[in-house]
């Protein structure tokens, strides 16, 4: 594993190259401000879609509108359970419990 070169090492390393670039017979030309090292002068990272127009967004108040009736017209698929019901006689005493499906 490496050592993690420090900020100093990384200036001095910069410095140390552009000393040798000129000593060598380099020379830094003067850049107008505001030009760029990319061809047209244009920003490579800035997204530019070459796909077609956004288009509005349809609405669709009507197919929801359709789709919540079909919901509302649909048969429960839900059944209740049977419940267990006493019957009794005329004078109120219990004769027999009987299930019945409550509608």
């Amino acid at each position: 594993m490496q050592p993690i070169k420090t900020k100093a090492q990384i200036r001095a390393e910069l410095a140390a190259d552009i000393a040798q670039y000129l000593v060598q017979g380099g020379e830094v030309a003067d850049i107008p401000r505001g030009m760029s090292g990319f061809r047209d002068n244009t920003n490579p990272y800035s997204f530019q879609s070459e796909s077609a127009p956004r288009q509005e967004r349809t609405p669709l108040d009507e197919v929801m509108r359709t789709l919540d009736a079909r919901k509302r017209g649909k048969l429960s698929v839900y059944k209740p359970k049977p419940k267990k019901r006493l019957i009794t006689d005329d004078f109120g005493e219990p004769l027999r419990w009987v299930w019945v499906q409550d509608e």
